[in-house]
């Protein structure tokens, strides 16, 4: 977070102002969040990432049970790109329009990641049951 707003103010000069203000902090966030877990992924096994159900039952400020605990170590099984699609898309629920322009990629595009992220959630939850 503190980087993303950083940077922010450090190129504040660079904003043009043809997109919405938001939409250019999102890009930010989105470049450091996705720097920051190809730097994590040097340092941690691959196999470390499922256990994100684990970590977050055992942390004592988690309050959500099995199933949401099961959905995000589903969700940490994604490539990043459909990650981050499905979170903007889930959980900020954000229209394609504004995804599209925060990623720089199609409106369809984004709907196929979304979809076959989905899937793959929903094969992974269905092979833990």
């Amino acid at each position: 977070m503190q980087n993303t707003f950083l940077k922010a103010w450090n190129n504040l000069g660079d904003f043009r102002n043809q997109s919405k203000i938001s939409t250019w902090l999102y890009r930010i966030a989105i470049n450091e969040s996705l720097d920051f877990i190809r730097k994590q992924k040097n340092k941690i096994s691959a196999d470390a990432d499922l256990s994100v159900a684990n970590k977050l039952m055992a942390d004592d400020y988690f309050d959500g049970d099995s199933t949401q605990a099961l959905l995000q170590e589903a969700i940490a099984t994604l490539p990043d790109v459909q990650r981050t699609v499905f979170t903007l898309k889930y959980y900020e629920e954000m229209k394609y329009s504004e995804i599209s322009k925060i990623l720089g990629t199609t409106e369809g595009a984004l709907k196929a990641s979304y979809h076959i992220a989905v899937k793959k959630i929903t094969e992974y939850v269905k092979k833990k049951e």
